[in-house]
This record gives C-alpha cells, structure tokens and sequence, in this order.
C-alpha cells in the first residue's frame, strides 16, 4: 500500500468510525427521548390530579423541605385564595380574589420559572358580606380540559362558572344559579371535566343542583337535583365496572350517570354535609364527614347501595386517601388513620398537628398531610406500622392541597409574617 492509498484508508476508517459514533449517540439520544416522554407524569389539571384522588403515579417528589432547602422558585400570589395549583403544558393556573378591590381573578405563571404571565379579572364586586373564617372568595380549584380552563366563584349571589382559554381571554360565562344558604360560609367545590362536559355543583337552598355543561359552548347539557347545602366537589370515578359520578353529603352516598345526571343508586349516611371529595378502589366507594355527626364509610358501587362498614370518624373539610388496598386520612381532630379498605379494620392511629383542611396527596409510597399551620408530615404509605419519613414547614398557612408533577410539588402558601402574602412554590431537586 502506497503513501497515498494508506492515507485514503486511514480516512475512510476514521470517517466511518465518526459516521458510526453520530449513530450510535443519535439512537440512544432519541431512544432517551422517548423514554421520558413516555415517563412524563401527568399534568395536575383538576382538584385531586389526575384521576381526581390525589394520586400521582411515576413520580418521585422530595420528601424534605424549608423556605431554602430544596426549592427551586418560589414566586409572589396576588389577592388570597384556597384553591390549589393546576398545571398544564408549560404553564401554572390559579384561582385568587383581593377583599380589598372585591376582584376574582385567574392568575397563570411559567412553570418553569414561576414568572406571572398574566392576569384575568373574571368578576368584581358583590363579595358576600360574611364567609367562614377558614374559607375565602376563591376556594374553588380550576379545571382544564381541551385547552380552555373552568373556574367558578360566588358573588352577587350567585355561582358563576367562567371558561378561560390559556391565554387569558374569557371565551363564556353563565350564571349556575342563585347561592342561598342560611349559613355565611362561602363555597368551596370545584368544577371537574368529563370527555366534553364540565359539570358544577351548586348544592344550596335554592333550586340547589348539579348542572353540567358543554364545555366549549357553555351550553347547559343536564341538571341533577341537590337541593340542600353542601360543599363536596363531585368525581368520576371507573369503580363497579363503569364510570359513575360521585358526591357526598345531602345525608346519602350518590352516584349518577356522569352523561345524563340520571342518578344510578344512593345509599344512606349520617351526615347532612361533607367537604371532602369521595375516593374509590375497583368495588367500593369511600365517604367521611362530620355535620351532624360524624361518620366515615364504605358503601359498595354494584347498585344496592350495601354499607361494608363504618367508623364514627370525622374527615370534615379534608378529603381521604386509597394506597394499595388502604384508606388513610386525617380526622379534624389531627388523628392520621390507616384502614383496610376490604372490612375497615383498624391498622393504626396517630396524632398529628391539627387542625387539617388540605388535602393529602401521594406519590412514590409517599402520603403528604399538611396542616393549617403549614407543617407538612410526610408518611410512607404502610399499613403495618405509623412510619414517619419528614416533617416540613413552609410558611404560616396551609389551606390548599398540593398539586404534584415533574416529580416536584407545588404548593400554595400564606405567611403571615408582617402583614399576609400568598407565595408559590415549586419544590424539588435543583
């Protein structure tokens, strides 16, 4: 081989070897790519997550935290408000209302950086003279679906529903109805989405009722009567072998045909109200609250509306949690529980601080309770013993439940400290 001929092949060889490297990086980079967007979690857009029980599935959020150890931004919330973060694509929605200006707005941030991108005055004016001194004039979480965002408040007397699109710009309004109640505590359930309906309760003293929408037009679609007070936010859950709609309180368990508001069975409880949204497993559906007296139940979803079992527990506000075969919750006394969900035997009991109006979430084996001082205890989910993982503290006040996705968390905070502020924090590793 001659000078020339060898340098031609030492050429061709390092080109190939070049050529085969970019191949090689190109096919794994895109291998990679695909194996995280298969691996994304799900976006938070509705009260409860995804499924609407605060579960987060292929997610592993931290479990310890402070106003500096493991956040990544946190960002200033205008006005006040319970209602929880949603997150979608590249953006976070929150619902808040100022006292002072008597404004509810929708407020949306860049997930990324937690920068305020914009922020829409839905109503003013006509603010109750009196809520509860737990509530405030925007508790009701957003739901989003098929690109438009649902957020519904109470002023003038009224339920209001509004749509949004995702930049903003108000699309359709109605009125739900007139909001009467002999009580001054505000409202506090959330509209949800079903394939293209949004459906809203307005459980009150007038013509009280669930009324669902089109979603895009705002068309009324279907009313299911609720005549009485009561602040549950409705869900769809696929438990008996079909979708059914599910909501507490009115003294009964209930399910309807989420398409048709035709109610599907109802089974009998002690309470006249409850606040907390219903959780499931595969055959039965769990209910707890505390006016007139309190009582925690499984009912069975086949239609015959059969109580399992009961507990004269009192998860009032807060809402429960299935993990594995479990129920857990936390009483509004402070009491973290653990039941089996099959004969509601007691697995254990513990105290935690109290009171509690969130509600948990969990991810990874982990259940989140945080409590209205803003300590948060982070428990793993094991039934055969209390098993203590962290104990977090972020601001001076935890009303809103957490919203979880890019295996971070997002909570909505207040500090009272010299004079009250809202903040938004995304938790996480850096």
């Amino acid at each position: 081989m001659n000078r020339q001929s060898s340098i031609m092949f030492f050429t061709r060889a390092i080109l190939l070897f070049v050529l085969s490297a970019m191949l090689f990086l190109s096919v794994n980079a895109t291998h990679g790519q695909q194996h995280d967007a298969q691996s994304t979690p799900a976006d938070w857009a509705r009260w409860r997550g995804p499924a609407g029980n605060g579960i987060s599935t292929n997610q592993q959020p931290v479990t310890s935290w402070s106003e500096t150890e493991n956040v990544i931004w946190r960002t200033k919330v205008p006005g006040k408000g319970h209602a929880s973060p949603i997150i979608a694509d590249s953006r976070i929605f929150l619902a808040t209302a100022d006292q002072q200006t008597q404004t509810q707005s929708v407020v949306a941030f860049d997930r990324a950086t937690g920068k305020q991108i914009w922020d829409t005055v839905v109503n003013t004016g006509g603010f109750p003279e009196k809520i509860h001194a737990k509530n405030t004039h925007a508790s009701s979480t957003i739901a989003l679906g098929d690109g438009l965002i649902y957020v519904v408040f109470f002023n003038n007397e009224q339920k209001r529903i509004t749509a949004l699109d995702l930049d903003g710009e108000i699309v359709w309004q109605d009125i739900v109805g007139d909001y009467r109640s002999p009580y001054a505590f505000g409202i506090g359930a959330s509209p949800i989405v079903y394939q293209s309906l949004v459906i809203v309760s307005n459980e009150n003293m007038n013509e009280g009722a669930l009324v669902a929408y089109d979603a895009k037009t705002g068309e009324r679609k279907w009313s299911a009567p609720r005549p009485s007070i009561n602040y549950s936010t409705p869900v769809v859950a696929n438990v008996g072998g079909k979708d059914q709609l599910l909501i507490s309180g009115i003294n009964k368990v209930a399910s309807y045909n989420p398409l048709t508001g035709k109610e599907n069975w109802a089974a009998p409880a002690k309470w006249k109200a409850t606040c907390g949204t219903m959780v499931w497993n595969e055959t039965t559906v769990f209910a707890s609250g505390g006016y007139p007296g309190p009582q925690t139940l499984a009912i069975a979803a086949d239609g015959s509306g059969k109580m399992l079992w009961e507990k004269p527990l009192k998860c009032y506000e807060q809402s429960m949690i299935v993990v594995d075969g479990f129920l857990y919750g936390i009483t509004d006394k402070g009491v973290i529980f653990c039941f089996d969900v099959v004969d509601g035997t007691e697995k254990w009991k513990k105290r935690f601080k109290g009171p509690v109006s969130a509600s948990p979430v969990s991810a990874n084996d982990m259940i989140y309770f945080t409590a209205e001082n803003g300590q948060t205890e982070v428990i793993k989910a094991n039934p055969n013993q209390f098993e203590e993982v962290a104990t977090n503290q972020l601001g001076t006040s935890g009303f809103a439940s957490f919203a979880l996705a890019d295996n971070k968390i997002y909570a909505r905070v207040g500090d009272k400290t010299g004079g009250y502020q809202e903040w938004l924090y995304c938790i996480g590793k850096r």
